[in-house]
């Protein structure tokens, strides 16, 4: 996919100050007509061009579009993939949501909050060892389990369309092969995760990189009208 690409190629110029690394192809895990934004892209290279993840491996998540991707802290794209993300829309976490057991979520409460949030592995009261991206709001990544049969989570995951990609309490799932080949190994000392808004906007949620993608957009847009003069 072009887009795609485009990310690759972006990330593979960032990180060209490491000569000698070998680039390892990306595992490509989404529908084959299935491409990532502009916004994704456009976060991905100011994430590695202002180094806002301080050298640790990323991960950006569109919800809108029920994708992942995953990149190491030299800024190369190691992995994207289709993920199950919070059945209710919006962007904050409800307060007290954390302390509840999953069953006594509302469903208006089951979101999967946006914003940028460091984590990495550690224990839980019930699930053992887990990746938390955001520990005060318990919200994990984690392989899909079959679970409720009647949520169908390995058959959403699996389908072509994101539409049918919100049915967790909150949580991110991946499949098994996705967290085993990509998240585990990538995250294993931590890492910051950027989760895009669906109601909010970029402005609200990620003010730096909204100013300096208006900045981009109004230089661009100068240099177009210098060249019809």
């Amino acid at each position: 996919m072009l887009a795609l690409t485009l990310a690759s190629a972006n990330f593979d110029v960032a990180s060209a100050k490491d000569a000698n690394a070998q680039p390892v192809a990306a595992v490509d895990l989404l529908p084959p007509d299935q491409e990532v934004s502009d916004t994704v892209v456009e976060l991905a290279g100011w994430v590695v061009a202002t180094q806002d993840s301080q050298g640790y491996p990323f991960a950006i998540m569109d919800k809108a579009a029920a994708q992942i991707l995953v990149f190491g802290s030299d800024g190369r794209l190691r992995g994207v993939a289709p993920g199950l993300f919070g059945s209710a829309i919006g962007d904050h976490s409800a307060p007290g949501v954390a302390g509840l057991a999953l069953r006594e979520i509302p469903g208006r409460d089951r979101t999967t909050p946006a914003g940028r949030y460091v984590g990495g592995f550690g224990p839980s009261i019930d699930a053992g060892r887990v990746l938390w991206v955001d520990y005060d709001s318990a919200v994990s990544m984690h392989p899909t389990a079959t679970g409720v049969p009647a949520e169908r989570r390995v058959e959403r995951l699996a389908s072509p369309s994101p539409d049918d990609n919100r049915i967790t309490h909150g949580c991110i799932n991946v499949s098994p092969e996705f967290y085993e080949q990509v998240v585990r190994p990538t995250f294993e000392r931590g890492g910051v995760f950027y989760i895009l808004p669906e109601k909010a906007s970029l402005a609200e949620v990620f003010p730096e990189f909204a100013q300096s993608r208006a900045t981009a957009q109004r230089s661009v847009k100068k240099r177009r009208r210098s060249a019809r003069q």
